[in-house]
């Protein structure tokens, strides 16, 4: 969108709110961009007269373009949170950006003042308490839209003889999440500096007490603790009772509490009807809220923008509405009652729910059994449905056979007397044909699948062109890197030819920055690839099921086998789905128009798939917003796309991020986006991108970086039982 080596040109960005503006532009000389990561700065004049500071990031640079992507996100929403309000002058204006571009980049309005590097010790008292009170506010703010500068210093914050302008918020991490080692002493605090625990909005306190004292002392301090002499300067009597100058974060006040102590007028008090008091008491205590919610210490904590009631950031009823679902659905299913736990549903014939039936359950059936060693798999594996034709079939030894380099079946005799160790080698390799074929299509099953514990079988659904089978090499590719392994759960490919042809056409390709070709029509479902995971004391297979879009929105045959999958992962596209104005330039260039009827996958999957828990499908389902990359500034978004998946899973921090998702989609987009969420009775939101950019010419020109994938995963292994110490009747409702 820009042209970044002429001196004049086009510009075109989104603007804060979403919108895109074009620009004739003029572009300066590339200079240093002092104290801040990543590449050149440069001023550009629009349309002549309105000049803005430019901050580009180098192609390839995927470490400054995740720093761009986080600043970004930071200025747009504190201008969209205080834009409008008469102390947004302490921070600097965020213009536009654009982050798809070849070199991506964002626009600020020039700062005007001088840096307080230029007045260590020659402000006078009067300028020294405005100051300290700007700056004090400018954290409370800060804090309350959930964020941590973690840049505040003598050359990142100016002075212009009447407001305090703090830089732009190039290092801002969201409070609570793990601090990054960042800055120097005095100014960055101890645990910044080390990068422990996590960010806290009094970091940030921490650089305001040493700026005021390098203000006032006319030198800095060593950044240990408290200044020796700090008791000698009376302008500093707030900052020496409060203990903002002690090593650990909790034992700082809150930005509310030393408000208070310079008498600074706190203006959200006002505007969100908290009370002074209880923000105090609930942000000393060093916990962190959940995600979602507030996170992080500090008066107010960031405030739940998708909360109807707070009146900075309104967005309608989207979280409550989530809310009053869940506990329908709960009510529904007789949840909001002390009962006994229902059974695991199987595969077929799922019995309703007991509170629908008036029955009580019988006793929940034996843990499976571990898994069966070769010799004895004939005798002990249960018969199961064949994942294609959805009819029954067992291990049998007399129909085994190999697949050879040109897809010749091969027959395999295994009733000589082989060495256990040989047998199970190959089998781990063999296929069992299905007895059902023989009047249709020919297929087969790995002799793994038949000789585990119960499979579990996983549709990605979504229209063509949705990043289904981008999102599906992305999950693996996480797996194949051990991104399962911290959550108590090993895996092993179901068929290794198999699998290893996956990786190869598939997630190799995705991973060098290809864009991968649309999943072709089939005459016949056959599973993309499948996993032998090991879980809670027993080993399941896992197949994936990646059909095209047109087969999907079919009500045909292909799609038949859709009444035996055991959980869906619903895969949403926004540029299809959600109303902003920010989507307009990608759809455009992509030949794309937003549906309000919903996706026709999705439609035609939930038609099909039967009811067997009263008004509900039985199925786990996960909504996975994929391409979240694209309204990564979107606050609800950065919130969770911004984040690493935690070590363990939480199902609070899942909840959170369904109410989160549930409340975005509600907002941007029409009622039958969200039918998975309503049709089947467990499901659970994500924010997700498989590849953290879009294609230009077949290839994504900054790389594959993707976010959050293993989320809708974990989840669907939640609740079916798959994760250990997580409770799967509970999970996803």
């Amino acid at each position: 969108m820009t042209q970044p080596h002429r001196p004049g040109g086009e510009l075109a960005f989104l603007t804060p709110k979403g919108g895109l503006a074009r620009f004739a532009a003029r572009f300066g000389p590339d200079g240093e961009s002092a104290g801040r990561p990543g590449g050149p700065a440069r001023t550009v004049t629009l349309d002549g007269d309105r000049t803005v500071v430019q901050y580009r990031v180098a192609p390839g640079d995927r470490r400054a373009l995740a720093a761009l992507e986080r600043e970004a996100a930071a200025a747009v929403a504190l201008e969209r949170r205080y834009g409008e309000m008469g102390f947004r002058e302490v921070f600097t204006r965020v213009v536009g950006y654009d982050l798809d571009a070849p070199e991506p980049f964002v626009l600020y309005r020039p700062a005007s003042g001088e840096p307080l590097a230029a007045y260590g010790g020659a402000l006078g008292v009067r300028d020294q308490q405005r100051v300290a009170a700007q700056l004090v506010l400018a954290v409370r703010l800060m804090s309350a839209a959930g964020l941590v500068h973690r840049a505040i210093g003598p050359d990142t914050v100016r002075w212009d003889g009447a407001h305090v302008r703090i830089a732009e918020p190039y290092a801002a991490l969201r409070a609570g999440e793990p601090r990054e080692a960042f800055g120097a002493a005095p100014w960055a605090s101890p645990e910044q500096r080390g990068g422990t625990g996590t960010a806290d909005p009094r970091d940030d306190l921490w650089s305001v007490a040493q700026l005021l004292y390098y203000l006032v002392a006319g030198r800095p301090d060593r950044g240990a603790g408290p200044p020796a002499d700090l008791a000698a300067f009376r302008g500093l009597t707030a900052f020496h009772d409060s203990g903002v100058f002690a090593p650990s974060a909790a034992a700082r006040p809150t930005p509310v509490a030393l408000m208070r102590l310079l008498r600074v007028p706190d203006p959200l008090t006002a505007a969100t009807g908290e009370a002074a008091a209880t923000a105090d008491r609930s942000g000393s205590s060093g916990r962190t809220a959940a995600p979602g919610r507030t996170a992080g210490p500090g008066p107010a904590g960031p405030a739940d923008p998708l909360d109807p009631a707070h009146p900075l950031d309104p967005v309608g009823p989207g979280g409550a509405a989530y809310d009053r679902r869940i506990a329908r659905k709960r009510a529904d299913l007789g949840l909001d009652r002390p009962e006994p736990p229902p059974q695991e549903p199987g595969r077929q014939g799922r019995p309703p729910w007991w509170r629908l039936s008036g029955r009580r359950p019988a006793a929940p059936p034996p843990a499976p059994p571990a898994a069966p060693s070769p010799p004895a798999a004939e005798a002990a594996s249960a018969e199961r449905l064949c994942p294609h034709c959805l009819l029954p079939v067992a291990y049998d030894p007399s129909r085994l056979v190999t697949i050879d380099p040109k897809g010749d079946r091969i027959p395999l005799d295994v009733s000589g007397d082989l060495p256990l160790a040989h047998l199970a080698d190959v089998l781990r390799t063999a296929y069992q044909l299905c007895p059902h074929a023989g009047g249709g299509t020919p297929h087969e099953l790995p002799v793994p699948y038949l000789t585990n514990g119960r499979p579990l079988t996983i549709a990605l659904v979504g229209s063509s062109g949705v990043g289904k089978t981008h999102l599906l090499a992305a999950m693996l590719a996480e797996v194949e890197q051990g991104g399962l392994e911290p959550y108590g759960l090993k895996c092993l490919p179901l068929n290794p030819d198999t699998h290893r042809a996956f990786l190869r056409d598939r997630v190799h390709s995705l991973l060098q920055g290809r864009e991968l070709g649309r999943t072709g029509q089939q005459a016949f479902a056959r599973f993309a690839d499948g996993l032998l995971v090991t879980g809670n004391g027993t080993t399941r297979p896992v197949v994936f099921f990646d059909l095209a879009g047109e087969d999907l929105a079919q009500d045909g045959e292909v799609a038949r086998f859709l009444t035996g999958v055991d959980a869906f992962v619903f895969v949403l596209d926004p540029l299809r789905a959600l109303d902003l104005p920010s989507l307009d330039p990608v759809r455009e260039r992509n030949g794309l128009r937003r549906r309000d009827l919903g996706d026709e996958a999705f439609t035609t999957v939930l038609n099909r798939i039967p009811r067997s828990w009263g008004p509900y499908v039985a199925a786990p389902a996960a909504v996975a917003v994929n391409k979240s990359d694209l309204v990564r500034v979107e606050p609800a978004v950065d919130r969770w796309l911004g984040r690493s998946l935690p070590p363990r899973f939480r199902p609070d921090e899942v909840r959170a991020e369904s109410r989160d998702a549930h409340a975005f989609v509600s907002r941007h987009a029409t009622a039958a986006w969200l039918r998975p969420f309503d049709d089947c009775a467990r499901c659970t939101l994500h924010f997700v991108a498989a590849t953290g950019g879009q294609a230009r010419d077949d290839r994504f020109p900054h790389g594959v970086r993707p976010r959050r994938v293993l989320a809708p995963l974990l989840s669907i292994f939640a609740m079916c039982g798959l994760l250990p110490g997580v409770d799967h009747r509970e999970a996803g409702i």
